[in-house]
């Protein structure tokens, strides 16, 4: 007890209970003991410790350590101590929601079970944390407050792997509160999806994404899409409605349809289930053809109705698109009908499915005459019957009046030889039959596995110039994205089981959903900012040096998806828009590099890399002599591609636009394309204007107005 006594000697201990075997001179320099003025001092404690057998020499590095009495004797100091601060009654808010007294073994067990930490090194730094939460003399303490103590304490030890794994997620609370004053969660539901997803994106970032990818991610090198659901959803799914109308799976849930209001009820409640386990957009592909048969014998008027209620449920539940045809498909006319009692072939059903067809686009005109509606979206098939048949080509006329009046319409160009059965989703993203030869394995119950955006631009600035330097540094950031997506893969297939039990249901061995087949997406932002940045500001529109240098960027990251397997694992290289993406990234770069050097679209408060196409109509030739250059792109990206037609403030009789979507179709072979403006929607009155107003024509409100644009 002599021996203790002496706040020296007991600070020796310490430090060898901390660092483990110390040096005469070590020990020295960390008590601050100057060996000239206090070497007599110092060794008189030390041979003390020696003499009572607290410390002993070791005899191969000659260094001094604790014995085992020596580590007895300090628990009981350090007990001695925790009970003088105990009379504090010192709480812990925990994790669980309740006040417990502080335990410093709380802290062991945790860095040895989370942090993976060995136990003797677990009981140092618990030792050390211990000390400064209790000197700080606080009435309370919290678990997050415990955890960045010792985080702290991890740091100063260099124990940056430990401090790594013990990082807790979640937000700041200011973070939190400033997301809740904006108010702009559609209900309570949101609000927890939203949070939920922000601490499943941290948790990809540092436990499951190798350190290189998260922070390419990170410093805006490349943007993976929906982060918060990277390990748990597929991003994208294109159903087939005859898996469920003809297996009648899970009886309790679904039974196969014998009307059309229980096929349309019945394709609802597919989408709801789906939609926990999608992350993005569903479409439903052949959606009249397959709803054809159903409408057999029915006034068009109980038709109307039906769909007039399964569009108004939609709108408010499920993120979907319908694909219409505007007849029967050859490769489908001779396909029997899903569904009891069973009728026959779709090439049975040809009238029934452009009256199906015309009335979803009618009924679609009548939802959006107020509020424009997010969903659902359309996407219309262009095939080469559509222009000829009379019937077809007035259902197309209907289109294009939607398309003029709300700018809803999708178009899919399905012209070209051997690519009638491609699929198109409004995401832009496209589908071929091209993997097994078989178009209904390798477009229908697949989609998106995952996506991810490369910053073009950003690997231009990091060149300098130097086209080698270019296409390494490219290639690099290209393999990290394919790294990513490849870990999603590994994830979901180990855990579609608890996850994705919609969409893993099988029937006879035949599972639903094919994961294998889903298209993993390499998207690219920046194109034509990166083809400027690159050859001293040149457009590739005005410059052949800045074409050939668009050309060849596109035709490396082909070649780079195809040496990692390319359509065969599902590798594909697009360019879809993606507005978080465009946003985020040019924003990290102009942090970077400067206004000055960074190039971008839209203004200097709103800027964007360009992620589609986007022409004007107004300056239509010009708009043209672009597309003529990216004809040449287009096979390069096998993803998928979107073109948007700017409308601007003119308005456009329909025959024009259909005059117009004959001309990208045949003529310029663009293969996805819509057509956008502004609407304002008055939320007072509920009506809605083409253009950006200021004022209600309506009511005269002017606070209660919204701008809809899908595409800036």
């Amino acid at each position: 007890m002599k021996a203790v006594s002496s706040a020296i000697r007991l600070q020796i201990l310490s430090l060898l209970f901390d660092r483990g075997e110390l040096s005469y001179t070590e020990l020295m320099n960390l008590l601050k003991m100057s060996p000239s003025r206090d070497a007599g001092r110092f060794a008189y404690h030390l041979k003390f410790l020696l003499r009572t057998g607290l410390v002993e020499v070791d005899a191969s590095s000659k260094k001094y350590k604790l014995t085992d009495l020596g580590c007895t004797v300090l628990e009981v100091a350090e007990e001695i101590e925790r009970r003088g601060f105990k009379s504090q009654r010192v709480l812990v808010r925990t994790s669980r929601f309740t006040l417990e007294e502080f335990d410093v073994n709380r802290i062991v067990d945790s860095l040895v079970k989370e942090a993976g930490m060995p136990v003797e090194q677990a009981k140092k730094v618990a030792k050390e944390a211990e000390k400064r939460l209790l000197k700080a003399k606080t009435k309370y303490l919290t678990a997050p407050l415990i955890r960045e103590v010792v985080n702290g304490i991890l740091i100063e030890k260099g124990l940056e792997e430990h401090r790594h794994k013990l990082t807790r997620l979640g937000l700041p609370v200011y973070d939190v509160t400033q997301r809740l004053r904006e108010k702009d969660f559609d209900n309570a539901s949101a609000v927890h999806e939203e949070f939920g997803r922000n601490v499943v994106a941290e948790y990809v970032l540092l436990n499951v994404l190798p350190r290189d990818v998260a922070d390419a991610h990170m410093s805006g090198k490349l943007h993976i899409e929906n982060l918060g659901d990277w390990i748990l959803k597929p991003e994208e799914a294109v159903h087939d409605l005859r898996f469920f109308f003809e297996k009648n799976l899970a009886p309790q849930l679904f039974h196969s349809p014998r009307s059309l209001h229980s096929a349309l009820n019945l394709t609802f409640n597919i989408l709801l289930h789906s939609a926990r386990e999608i992350s993005g957009t569903q479409t439903l592909e052949y959606f009249n053809v397959f709803l054809a048969p159903f409408m057999k014998g029915l006034r068009l008027e109980e038709v109307r109705e039906a769909l007039r209620l399964f569009v108004y449920n939609l709108s408010h539940h499920v993120d979907v698109a319908l694909s219409l045809e505007l007849t029967v498909p050859d490769f489908l006319a001779s396909k029997p009908v899903a569904g009891e009692p069973a009728r026959g072939v779709y090439g049975d059903f040809i009238e029934e499915c452009k009256a199906m067809a015309l009335l979803t686009l009618e009924v679609l005109a009548e939802e959006s005459l107020s509020r424009p509606p997010a969903n659902p979206k359309v996407v219309v098939k262009l095939r080469r019957e559509a222009f000829k048949d009379e019937e077809a080509s007035k259902i197309l006329l209907t289109a294009h009046s939607l398309a003029a009046e709300r700018s809803i319409p999708y178009f899919a160009n399905n012209l070209k030889e051997g690519e009638g059965c491609t699929i198109f989703s409004p995401s832009a993203f496209q589908l071929k039959a091209d993997l097994k030869g078989d178009w209904e394995v390798d477009t229908l119950r697949t989609g998106v596995l995952g996506t991810v955006t490369i910053n073009l631009p950003r690997t231009a600035y990091e060149s300098n110039g130097n086209e080698k330097t270019f296409l390494e540094k490219l290639r690099e950031t290209i393999e990290m994205a394919m790294q990513a997506v490849e870990i999603k893969n590994r994830t979901l297939r180990h855990t579609a089981g608890s996850f994705l039990r919609f969409l893993t249901q099988t029937f006879n061995g035949d599972q639903y959903f094919r994961l294998e087949n889903s298209a993993r997406l390499i998207n690219l932002a920046g194109l034509e900012e990166a083809s400027e940045a690159f050859t001293g500001g040149r457009s590739l529109y005005e410059s052949e040096e800045a074409s050939k240098f668009a050309a060849k960027t596109l035709r490396y990251v082909f070649e780079v998806l195809r040496d990692g397997g390319g359509r065969e694992r599902g590798y594909l290289p697009s360019m879809k828009p993606s507005l978080e993406a465009s946003r985020r990234l040019v924003r990290q770069d102009i942090e970077r590099y400067g206004l000055a050097k960074t190039h971008f679209r839209g203004t200097k408060d709103k800027p964007y890399y360009s992620t589609f196409k986007k022409i004007e109509a107004r300056n239509l030739e010009a708009s043209l002599k672009m597309l003529a250059v990216w004809k040449d792109f287009y096979p390069l990206l096998a993803g998928g591609k979107l073109t948007v037609v700017e409308l601007g403030e003119a308005e456009y009789r329909t025959e024009e636009l259909l005059s117009l979507t004959k001309r990208l179709a045949l003529d310029y072979g663009v293969e996805f394309f819509t057509y956008n403006f502004s609407l304002t929607y008055c939320e007072r009155c509920g009506r809605s204007v083409r253009g950006v107003i200021h004022k209600c024509p309506g009511c005269g409100s002017v606070n209660s107005l919204t701008i809809f644009k899908r595409y800036p």
